[in-house]
C-alpha cells in the first residue's frame, strides 16, 4: 500500500475538511446527463449542471461520436503536433474561427489546460497579468506557471482596475484577464469598459468564455456578442466544449500570431495527447445547433425570468444574474450544506457552494438552468425552496 511519512498529518486535515463542512465527495451518476438524472441510486431533478442549451445527450451529437469512431477509432493516438490533429479537428478550427470571427482557433483538451497554456504560452518573468479577483482558479494558475506578476483588482471595478493599469504603467507586456460569465455569481464582465480601458492603457485582454459562449448574444458567440464588441477590437477568447456546447475539450480564439505562438509555447497543447477526433466530430454537430436552434437561448430566458421572479417572491436572497447561473446566497456553510440535503431529500438537486471556492461567509446554492427544464420544473424547484427554506 503506498502512503506518506506525512500520512498522519493529511488525514488530520481532511477531518478538519469534514468538521468544518468543507469535505469534497464524488458522487455517481447513472445513465446520461441531464435534467432527470439518477445519483447515488436516488432519480432526482437537477439543476446541477453546466448543460445549459441541453446538448449533452442530443442525438444529432451521439450519431457524428459514433460515425467517426467507426471511421477512425477512438483514440487519436498521439499531440497534435505528430499525427494526433486529425481532418475533423483541423475542420473544427475552422468552423469555431468563423463562428468567432476571429482569425484562428486552437484546440486543447480541457478549459484548465486551455487557460494554463494561454497564458504561460504568452506571458512569462517580468510582464504582468491584471486579474478580476473572482477569476477562475485555471487562469490564476496560468499565471502561476508564466512566473508573471499578478495584480488582482476588485470584482468588475473598473476604478479599480484603472489603478492597477496605472500601478503597472511600466510594465511593457501587460494583459488584462477577465471570466466572461462568473461561474459561481453568474454576472457578465463589463467587457466594454474593460476593452475600452485596453486600448487606452495599451494593454492585452484575455477572456474565458466557459459559461457564455452558447448562451449569450443572438447567435450565441458569447460575451463579445453579447456586448457588440467590433471585429477588430475583439480580446483574446477561451470558451470550452463542456458546457453549453455539450461535448468535452476547450479552445482558444485570437489573431494568427498569437495562435501560432501557442503552438510554439504553450506546454499544455505541446505535450499533450490530442482529444478523440468523434469528440471534436460532434462538437461540430453542436455547434451548428448552437447557431440555428435560437430558441434554446430564448427559452433560457424565459426560465430564467420564471425562477428570479419566484425566487424574490419568496424572499430569496439571490444574486444579480441574468445568465443560467442563479446563486441563492445563504452565507453560513453548516445552513447551506442543511438546506441543499433537504431539498434532496425532496428530490431536488442544487449545487451546495462553499469556501474556499467562493469568499468566506458567501455559502450559497449555485442553481444552473437549461434549456431542457421546464416552467413546470421551475415551478416544482421553487416549491420545494419554500418549503425548506428556514422562516
Amino acid at each position: 500500500m503506498s502512503s506518506l511519512p506525512w500520512t498522519q498529518s493529511l488525514a488530520d486535515d481532511l477531518a478538519s475538511r469534514q468538521t468544518v463542512g468543507r469535505y469534497r465527495q464524488q458522487r455517481i451518476r447513472e445513465g446520461a446527463q441531464g435534467v432527470n438524472i439518477v445519483v447515488d441510486g436516488q432519480k432526482l431533478l437537477s439543476f446541477c449542471s453546466n448543460d445549459y442549451l441541453g446538448l449533452a445527450d442530443h442525438p444529432d451529437l451521439k450519431k457524428a461520436f459514433v460515425d467517426t469512431v467507426e471511421q477512425q477509432g477512438i483514440g487519436s493516438g498521439a499531440a497534435h503536433l505528430l499525427t494526433g490533429h486529425s481532418q475533423v479537428h483541423h475542420a473544427l478550427e475552422e468552423a469555431l474561427a468563423d463562428f468567432t470571427g476571429q482569425q484562428k482557433v486552437l484546440l486543447f483538451s480541457s478549459g484548465y489546460q486551455a487557460n494554463m497554456g494561454l497564458i504561460d504560452g504568452l506571458m512569462a518573468r517580468g510582464d504582468m497579468l491584471i486579474q478580476d479577483k473572482l477569476n477562475h482558479a485555471s487562469l490564476l494558475d496560468g499565471g502561476r506557471l508564466s512566473a508573471a506578476d499578478q495584480l488582482r483588482y476588485r470584482h468588475a471595478d473598473m476604478a479599480a482596475l484603472t489603478t492597477r493599469l496605472q500601478q503597472s504603467a511600466a510594465t511593457e507586456r501587460r494583459l488584462i484577464v477577465s471570466d466572461g460569465v462568473f461561474s459561481m455569481d453568474g454576472d457578465i464582465a463589463p467587457l466594454t469598459e474593460i476593452m475600452a480601458l485596453a486600448k487606452q492603457h495599451k494593454t492585452g485582454v484575455i477572456i474565458d468564455d466557459a459559461h457564455g459562449l452558447g448562451v449569450l448574444g443572438e447567435q450565441g458567440r458569447g460575451s463579445v456578442e453579447h456586448w457588440n464588441i467590433a471585429k477588430q477590437d475583439q480580446p483574446i477568447v477561451m470558451g470550452t466544449f463542456g458546457k453549453a456546447f455539450g461535448t468535452a475539450g476547450a479552445f482558444v480564439a485570437a489573431d494568427e500570431v498569437v495562435i501560432d505562438t501557442l503552438i510554439q509555447q504553450a506546454r499544455t497543447y505541446v505535450y499533450t495527447t490530442a482529444q478523440p477526433a468523434a469528440i471534436a466530430a460532434a462538437t461540430l454537430a453542436s455547434l451548428k445547433l448552437v447557431q440555428n436552434e435560437s430558441w434554446r437561448r430564448e427559452k433560457l430566458q424565459t426560465l430564467i425570468a420564471q425562477f428570479r421572479t419566484g425566487a424574490k417572491a419568496l424572499g430569496l436572497n439571490i444574486m444579480d444574474s441574468q445568465t443560467p447561473i442563479q446563486p441563492v446566497l445563504i452565507g453560513d456553510d453548516q445552513q447551506a450544506i442543511k438546506i441543499g440535503k433537504e431539498l434532496e431529500s425532496n428530490g431536488i438537486l442544487v449545487g451546495v457552494i462553499r469556501p474556499p471556492t467562493v469568499p468566506e461567509g458567501s455559502a450559497r446554492l449555485r442553481i444552473t438552468l437549461s434549456a431542457n427544464h421546464s416552467e413546470q420544473h421551475i415551478t416544482q424547484l421553487l416549491n420545494a425552496l419554500e418549503v425548506v427554506w428556514p422562516n
